[in-house]
């Protein structure tokens, strides 16, 4: 069981927390590039618990800074953006997107002390369509994640963003949580429904999988395996990666290249970044070409507004309920009720709290990598914070390249033998061309 202690370290992200200092090591995916425009309206972000603005200047470059001005800590939000920075509307005091101070306009020339004043920023940086801030203390800082699916144009990636309202780990711990897609996600699916070479047949044949799980230079990794025909063994394999990285493995194997960031908004919000490429083969329909039931291509959406909170929420939620259809439920139709297979996942993890209460569970052993991955977590959070640690991957970015999750049927009895033979026969879009640069 996760004590108090425990959970207190693993689920608070904001400054001086344990979990906050180990996430500001690492450069995190913030926004997508498309949401600030130059010379467009600056946008609040919330980041590990820090209310942010962001936006763009006339020369395309992207500032991430405080929110407040250094001056009298008005909003810049309400700022102009004037081309070469923002102008605060208080004083008409100026930063330009390093936090330089380049007007302080209210002031007598004589008076002006403009190299005495910054606006507190972030680096940041631009990558598969996404803008990556470093909220760490490093003056130069960390290499950029060569996690394999940002390594590609955002061109060739299917991108999506949702908000969710509950505290970053018990979200993602969804994402490592394999043996719950037999029942949340097709538990109204039978084998009959589904055509013979459609791997889901062994998930719903057999809802109980065994596990294997291990510690990895990147994280944590585990192995679902069901038997399959002819003495051959259904594998399915994935991965969490620090800080907030998960590989899920509803696909096939050496195609399978994706990436699934939960980052903190703060301990009570998170944004989930999904990346895909877009030449992956996917997820087969069942018998007679159905979808997985309730499995409608993506969510809707509401309208962004522009509150710290205003950005990727959907349209189903916990004020309707998910838009639960009890009678699809009670007929079987959709086991859960709940269309689309991220509004299922988004139901049950808002469900269980803000931030979920570990001393109500009881922990089970198809939670392995559950249990595996905090402690990977706790240990390495402390580990900074007591011993200054750099935790996984921060200065060797090459460990995320050995990442591959997905599907695969061998003959092989050594769960990790199968994993190295699948990365031998794995496609690659890109190159590791980050690994000599």
């Amino acid at each position: 069981m996760t004590n108090a202690t425990e959970s207190l370290e693993l689920t608070r992200v904001g400054p001086g927390t344990p979990m906050g200092g180990l996430m500001r090591q690492y450069w995190l995916p913030a926004l997508r590039s498309s949401e600030v425009v130059a010379n467009g309206d600056p946008i609040r972000l919330m980041l590990l618990g820090e209310k942010l603005i962001a936006f763009r200047d006339a020369t395309g470059k992207v500032g991430v800074m405080d929110h407040r001005c250094p001056h009298r800590c008005a909003s810049l939000f309400f700022g102009r953006n004037e081309g070469d920075g923002i102008a605060c509307v208080y004083h008409g005091w100026k930063f330009a997107t390093d936090g330089t101070c380049l007007a302080q306009p209210n002031l007598p020339p004589h008076q002006e002390f403009k190299d005495k004043v910054h606006a507190k920023t972030y680096q940041v940086q631009e990558r598969a369509g996404l803008i990556w801030v470093y909220m760490g203390a490093r003056e130069q800082a960390p290499p950029m994640p060569e996690i394999e699916a940002s390594l590609l144009d955002d061109a060739d990636l299917n991108i999506n963003f949702t908000q969710r309202e509950c505290n970053w780990l018990q979200a993602l711990e969804g994402d490592i949580d394999t043996s719950h897609f037999s029942w949340l996600h097709v538990g109204s699916v039978t084998p009959d429904q589904v055509q013979d070479d459609n791997w889901v047949k062994y998930q719903v044949q057999d809802r109980a999988p065994e596990f294997q799980v291990t510690d990895t230079g990147w994280g944590t990794m585990y192995c679902a395996t069901r038997p399959a025909e002819n003495g051959q063994t259904y594998w399915r394999f994935a991965h969490f990666a620090f800080p907030f990285w998960t590989f899920i493995p509803q696909g096939t194997f050496v195609d399978r290249v994706i990436a699934r960031a939960w980052v903190p908004m703060d301990d009570t919000h998170v944004m989930f970044m999904a990346l895909s490429w877009k030449q992956a083969s996917g997820t087969k329909p069942l018998a007679n070409g159905l979808p997985i039931p309730g499995a409608t291509p993506r969510p809707e959406y509401q309208p962004n507004t522009t509150d710290w909170y205003g950005r990727w929420r959907p349209v189903q939620n916990s004020a309707n309920d998910y838009l639960i259809d009890r009678e699809a439920q009670r007929n079987n139709t959709i086991y859960t009720g709940i269309t689309h297979i991220a509004m299922q996942d988004q139901a049950i993890t808002e469900s269980m709290g803000d931030i979920v209460d570990h001393s109500f569970e009881h922990l089970a052993p198809s939670d392995q990598m559950i249990t595996r991955t905090r402690r990977r977590l706790l240990l390495a959070a402390r580990a900074l914070r007591d011993e200054g640690v750099m935790p996984p991957a921060v200065d060797d970015p090459a460990l995320y390249q050995k990442i591959r999750s997905g599907e695969r049927i061998l003959k092989e009895n050594d769960w990790q033998a199968a994993y190295d033979d699948g990365m031998k026969a794995a496609v690659r879009p890109v190159p590791f061309r980050q690994a000599a640069e």
